[in-house]
């Protein structure tokens, strides 16, 4: 259970923050650099999500973004917790039920949809385009992500969770632009 009593502590004014096992790390390093990239991610779909309030349409995707910002934090405390081999409690960490639950619904949303024959640009609805930043922060939070694998373990769901997130995060954009009647598509070389 989380307790936060005082929200400064000072521990941070050398440069370094506190990982979950206790340990300390530069706040440029790679795993605070992901779950940084994650956190940025969950403010853009809050935002998203009262975009969709306001203009009250696709109110059902209201519940469905509170359930992956939820997630986001699953996600955040499982990147900042390194993997041990004798861990001094269980660690929270993504599971593959929830990259499931993205997949399923990614399967159902972009059954309402035509198919594509180009590449769609951001825009169209503004509560698309805010999908459209929420899935391109997802693709640097990959990044960032992927980069952290490459030099740590980590929990392979993790990375295989935001892949399917920013994949949700377009469909969705398109769902949001009336089943993708208003989306803007890409014309290859239009302006040369």
């Amino acid at each position: 259970m989380v307790k936060l009593n005082k929200i400064y502590t000072k521990t941070g004014d050398d440069g370094t923050t506190g990982l979950s096992d206790g340990s300390r790390v530069k706040k440029y390093n790679l795993r605070p650099s992901a779950y940084g990239d994650v956190d940025e991610l969950n403010s853009f779909i809050g935002l998203s999500i009262n975009c969709i309030n306001k203009e009250k349409k696709y109110n059902f995707l209201v519940e469905i973004l509170k359930k992956i910002q939820n997630d986001l934090f699953d996600l955040g405390a499982d990147l900042s917790t390194p993997i041990e081999e004798k861990p001094k409690f269980e660690p929270l960490r993504i599971k593959n039920s929830q990259v499931l639950n993205l997949e399923n619904m990614i399967d159902k949303f972009n059954n309402k949809l035509e198919p594509l024959n180009s590449f769609v640009l951001p825009g169209g609805s503004e509560m698309s385009c805010w999908l459209h930043i929420a899935r391109t922060v997802a693709r640097r939070a990959e990044r960032s992500i992927s980069k952290l694998a490459e030099k740590n373990k980590i929990n392979k769901q993790s990375l295989i969770y935001i892949n399917r997130l920013s994949d949700f995060l377009f469909v969705v954009s398109r769902i949001t632009n009336d089943n993708g009647k208003f989306d803007i598509l890409w014309v290859p070389g239009e302006n040369q």
